[in-house]
């Protein structure tokens, strides 16, 4: 019988997802305008030495980044599970031997799912692949914002860049999985409830690095990561699909127009299910042709779209929902 919940259970679980929120949208901000208003007032000496630490850190996100295990087990992660809650499904074994890349689908608006089950142990990553260490990378600009960028990599969160996949790939032995949302901010705008829409029919970056290190691809699809916000979505050619499409050219991510619970401010009590497919065996190419970027990217569509229609029913759709790569 399922054990009802306190109510000081619940108010944790609601403040791990508003903190959670408030790191996505706004910690950023703060950090930024914090270091910088320091610089005028008597405790100016403290920024000036953290922008010469800056300065000197500068490369370590290209590096691997200062990933902490401390971080990554906090307990607020475990209540951030429990809100939605959000489960990671193991279909297939991954070898400790061999490094893989994950691509993680859909962005959503928060990209719950991904970040929860990959970028902290609250869902049981370790456990269920022994041997196995899982790291989530994401936008290359984050690193840039002053001590926002110590937050995220103490979480294990690495630089998307080339640089920076290269270096985890080739450079940090094996067991790696390094996880990818290949759709990222554009398709962040095709997120809404019911909507099963992926960005990737010309993404082939992730396969051309797969190739060029030797790492399988490794289709993630996460159901029900698409419910939790009702966004306002802009239609092609409009003021606002133009001003987004503008903020996503400058800075990298596009600003959603969304509301959830509570005021519309907290997501969407919505269980999310991330489902790891079998990896996709993917040979060593230091210089893939284009040919056979096209024929791994297009076996990676396929082992996708067969995830997902396999997995449907039992995650909570209909079994007359469809996958729709874009």
């Amino acid at each position: 019988m399922k054990q009802e919940k306190t109510q000081w259970k619940l108010f944790l679980e609601a403040f791990s997802a508003a903190q959670s929120e408030f790191t996505f949208l706004l910690l950023g901000v703060t950090c930024l305008t914090l270091v910088v208003s320091l610089m005028f007032t008597s405790l100016w000496l403290l920024s000036a030495l953290y922008f010469v630490w800056l300065v000197k850190d500068w490369d370590t996100p290209e590096r691997g980044g200062r990933r902490t295990e401390f971080v990554r087990n906090w307990r607020i992660w475990g209540h951030l599970r429990d809100y939605f809650p959000i489960k990671l499904v193991k279909t297939a074994e991954l070898d400790p031997k061999k490094n893989y890349i994950l691509g993680i689908h859909p962005h959503g608006i928060m990209c719950a799912g991904g970040y929860t089950c990959f970028s902290t142990e609250s869902c049981g990553f370790a456990e269920a692949f022994p041997g196995m260490r899982s790291s989530l990378a994401v936008l290359a600009g984050l690193f840039r914002i002053p001590l926002f960028r110590e937050y995220i990599m103490s979480a294990g969160l690495l630089s998307v860049s080339r640089a920076s996949l290269t270096h985890v790939l080739s450079k940090s032995g094996k067991g790696i999985a390094l996880s990818i949302v290949i759709g990222g901010a554009e398709e962040s705008l095709s997120s809404s409830p019911g909507v099963n829409t992926v960005v990737m029919r010309h993404r082939k970056g992730f396969v051309r690095m797969a190739l060029e290190h030797g790492a399988d691809l490794v289709p993630v699809y996460s159901f029900g990561e698409n419910e939790l916000f009702r966004q306002v979505i802009f239609s092609e050619g409009s003021v606002g699909r133009r001003l987004q499409d503008l903020f996503k050219r400058l800075i990298g991510f596009a600003p959603c127009v969304f509301l959830g619970d509570r005021f519309g401010l907290l997501p969407y009590r919505t269980p999310i299910t991330s489902v790891v497919g079998a990896p996709i065996a993917v040979p060593k190419l230091l210089v893939p042709t284009e040919e056979e970027v096209d024929h791994y990217h297009n076996l990676y569509m396929e082992s996708l779209s067969k995830l997902f229609h396999e997995h449907k029913v039992s995650c909570g759709l209909s079994e007359s929902h469809e996958l729709q790569i874009i």
